[in-house]
C-alpha cells in the first residue's frame, strides 16, 4: 500500500501519534530550560524523551507496517535500547553530580545514602 492509498483515519492516527510524541519531547526540553536545579532538570527530559520516543516509534511502526504490508517491529529495537539506556544515564549523571556537590560542600547537596 502506498501513502496515497492509505485510509484517512490511519493517516490521522499516524500523524496524531507523531505529534503527541513530539509534544512530550518538547515538554521535556522545556522542563530542561525552566527548572532551576540540576536534579530537577535531569528528570524532565528523561520522562519526556522516553514517552515521546515511544509514541513516535509507534507511529513509525504503524506507518511502515501498512506501507510494507507486513508487521514491522525493527523500530522497536530503537525503543528497547533507548528505554534501557536513558534511565541508566540519568542515574549515573545524578550520582556524579551528588558526589561532586557533597565533595565541594554545597548546601543543596543530597545526603549520602
Amino acid at each position: 500500500m502506498t501513502a496515497a492509498q492509505m485510509p484517512a483515519w490511519v493517516a490521522c492516527l499516524v500523524v496524531a501519534l507523531a505529534l503527541a510524541g513530539a509534544g512530550f519531547a518538547l515538554t521535556g526540553a522545556l522542563g530542561l530550560i525552566r527548572l532551576k536545579t540540576f536534579y530537577e532538570r535531569v528528570h524532565a527530559p528523561t520522562l519526556g524523551a522516553t514517552l515521546g520516543m515511544a509514541l513516535i516509534l509507534a507511529s513509525s511502526m504503524l506507518l511502515l507496517s501498512l506501507t510494507e504490508g507486513r508487521l514491522v517491529l525493527r523500530d522497536g529495537l530503537i525503543g528497547l535500547f533507548l528505554t534501557a539506556t536513558t534511565p541508566v544515564t540519568l542515574l549515573l549523571l545524578t550520582r556524579a553530580a551528588a558526589h561532586r556537590d557533597r565533595h565541594e560542600g554545597r548546601p543543596g547537596a543530597p545526603p549520602k545514602a
